[in-house]
């Protein structure tokens, strides 16, 4: 009964400040300069960001909220996409990067549900309480009003390890059978990503690092369906997740020159075709 009293609290919370943000005035368009394949972890923390977003919690602790964006032009209901940053699932990491990209996709007509999530050295973070923040927020997001979210419209996206969470959450969520799921360099077989040489290898080592056999098994998109509407995306100049790493059989497969921060930098040819693909699932 407490549970389902925190529920409808946040439900109630949420709506209010959806409304105050989709309510807010216009505010000048950020521009986002062209760049060259390849770009740094460095120059997207460096990008320019939209207005802050509305953070909502969906959970007691820290790290359980989402970041609310919206267009400050267009009608409503506005289509979603739902992000899930990556970090090699490590708390070292944040949603910080992924707030350039929600500006851009804000500016091409989404509302973004940009979910913040507890990780490695997180208490209650690795399996499977990671997965079990990201299916609350969709939980959250479920309750909000269709009059300005179109809640039959909507992606899940996500970049790297939160590639990874994206699958797993599409396939899992009882809340949406979204339109698209989209993997920006998503880590597709963890026990296979878990047995190179990298830092973030080595940090999916840790993901795995004591669960039995049946839940090394659930953590692990490639051994279930890849959900409807997957389209899986990487660069061929990925040092981090490359290309001939074991991935599921999407319906489109997106391979390109571009490194693996390029997807979620908006001046990339790798955004202009995130665009495309998710302008495609939403039709």
């Amino acid at each position: 009964m407490q549970g389902s009293r925190f529920r409808v609290w946040l439900a109630s919370l949420s709506l209010n400040f959806l409304l105050a943000a989709f309510s807010a005035p216009s505010v000048p368009a950020v521009s986002y300069p062209s760049a060259e394949p390849g770009v740094e972890f460095g120059a997207v923390l460096a990008l320019q960001q939209g207005p802050a977003p509305t953070a909502l919690p969906y959970g007691q602790q820290s790290q359980q909220f989402v970041e609310l964006s919206m267009p400050a032009r267009g009608d409503s209901p506005f289509p979603v996409v739902v992000f899930i940053h990556g970090g090699c699932w490590l708390n070292q990491f944040d949603i910080g990067y992924s707030r350039a990209l929600a500006t851009a996709l804000n500016q091409s007509g989404y509302a973004v549900w940009n979910i913040e999530y507890r990780r490695l050295g997180d208490t209650g973070g690795g399996w499977p309480g990671t997965l079990d923040d990201i299916l609350a927020a969709l939980a959250l997001l479920a309750d909000q009003d269709s009059a300005v979210l179109d809640l039959n419209r909507v992606a899940i996206a996500g970049h790297s390890a939160g590639g990874h969470l994206a699958l797993l959450a599409a396939q899992a969520s009882q809340e949406f059978k979204p339109r698209g799921v989209l993997g920006l360099a998503p880590i597709t077989d963890l026990a296979h990503y878990a047995a190179g040489e990298g830092s973030c290898n080595r940090a999916a080592a840790r993901f795995l690092a004591g669960l039995s056999e049946a839940q090394r098994a659930a953590a692990n998109p490639v051994l279930r369906r890849a959900p409807e509407g997957t389209v899986l995306m990487y660069g061929s100049l990925d040092r981090i997740v490359p290309v001939e790493v074991p991935f599921l059989k999407p319906e489109i497969l997106v391979t390109m020159p571009a490194g693996h921060f390029d997807w979620v930098h908006p001046g990339t040819p790798a955004f202009q075709r995130l665009l495309a693909e998710l302008a495609e699932v939403m039709r």
